[in-house]
């Protein structure tokens, strides 16, 4: 493949970059450059910018509000977004949910939930994981049983991320007991205020609140709120899965993190001297960003294969693996840099911490990203399976 960014595709860069720079509140960034919290209203504020410029949904068909780029294209725009940093668009709704509805969904379906996924009028949540189904997911025992026109819903998901901003949840239930485990399941929507739901947060090790438990107790939910088929939850699920392991190996927060490194290292002493000089510090700085630029090209590689093929590849199972390495090496590196240092934090003071605050809070929460969108050693048997023919 060639590995030369076009003429047209650096000009499109730079004008992803200048969008950036003239829209992206600098209190915003500078949020995210330290790792703290952006608020629910500063996202849904940034996003709705993003669908005025028609950027939002931009990896949707046309016929839905995308652009129409081409992979390479959507590469450059999510990585920018990554490395300026600013969020990128909320997953569930733009690059889970929505790419089920407008695949498998009716016509009801999509002209109601798409615009407003787009604009945020509907933040959602993705209800998958149980406390007995996490890697394992087809093993999951939330029931949805059929009542005249309604579906009865029973039983509980867990680390379900950002339950307390949303309105709406995406769910597998389980429709069919008697069926083998993953033809039995079923994918249904509804609003997260529907009478029987109960969302109780779950406090992370950094303080935060981003995770959740939600309990379902005779929920009634309309019938024509399943998404495609009854007992074909477990196909959208994969398809879910797939699109979002393409993106999760998150390559420009990487690049930003190791570029935010370089600089404080610069300034941060050891010894008398700037760390940045220290030869051991370096060399490990310098086998993270190889690392990084293995991984970068791998991505590459699979977004062109999808670009020509439509479809999600198995191999991105490679991507969300190695990129959860590269995360968590990044994090490591902040952490032996700053040595104690990163032991004091309080959450209510973080201007009088100063720039150390928030890296052990990154550095443990970023232990999670080996499990989340599937682990690693499900992403090592998908490989074994898919991709090895093993």
């Amino acid at each position: 493949m060639d590995l030369v960014f076009t003429d047209e595709e650096q000009v499109f860069r730079e004008e992803v970059r200048q969008f950036l720079r003239d829209n992206v509140s600098p209190q915003m960034r500078h949020k995210m450059v330290e790792g703290r919290h952006v608020s629910k209203q500063e996202m849904v504020t940034w996003w709705r910018i993003l669908n005025k410029k028609g950027w939002n949904v931009s990896s949707w068909p046309k016929e839905y509000g995308g652009t129409g780029w081409s992979s390479v294209q959507h590469y450059i725009f999510r990585e920018e977004l990554q490395m300026h940093p600013a969020p990128t668009p909320l997953a569930f709704g733009v690059g889970m949910v929505g790419p089920v509805i407008y695949t498998f969904g009716n016509e009801a379906q999509k002209k109601y939930y798409l615009p407003r996924i787009a604009n945020v009028d509907d933040w959602w949540c993705q209800g998958f994981s149980e406390p007995g189904a996490g890697s394992d997911l087809a093993s999951l025992t939330t029931k949805a049983e059929r009542r005249d026109d309604k579906w009865i819903i029973n039983g509980q998901k867990t680390w379900t991320t950002y339950a307390q901003h949303a309105n709406m949840i995406f769910c597998l239930c389980r429709t069919d007991p008697s069926a083998k485990k993953q033809m039995g399941i079923s994918f249904i929507v509804f609003p997260l205020d529907t009478k029987g739901v109960t969302v109780r947060p779950i406090q992370t090790i950094d303080g935060g609140y981003e995770i959740n438990e939600v309990f379902f107790d005779d929920v009634k939910v309309p019938c024509e709120n399943l998404i495609g088929e009854e007992n074909k939850g477990w196909d959208y699920a994969k398809f879910l899965l797939g699109n979002e392991r393409t993106g999760i190996a998150r390559v420009g927060v990487s690049k930003e993190r190791i570029r935010h490194i370089k600089e404080l290292a610069s300034n941060f002493e050891s010894d008398g001297r700037p760390l940045i000089e220290d030869r051991t510090f370096r060399e490990k700085l310098a086998i993270s960003e190889i690392e990084l630029k293995a991984l970068e090209l791998t991505q590459l590689r699979i977004v062109t294969a999808e670009g020509k093929h439509g479809k999600p590849n198995p191999a991105s199972s490679m991507l969300k693996m190695k990129g959860a390495q590269s995360q968590q090496a990044a994090t490591e590196l902040l952490m032996e840099m700053i040595g104690p240092f990163a032991a004091p934090y309080d959450e209510h003071s973080h201007e009088a911490m100063g720039w150390t605050a928030q890296i052990a809070p990154s550095y443990f929460n970023n232990r999670k990203v080996s499990i989340y969108g599937g682990s690693d050693e499900i992403q090592r048997n998908i490989i074994a399976k898919a991709v090895l023919g093993l």
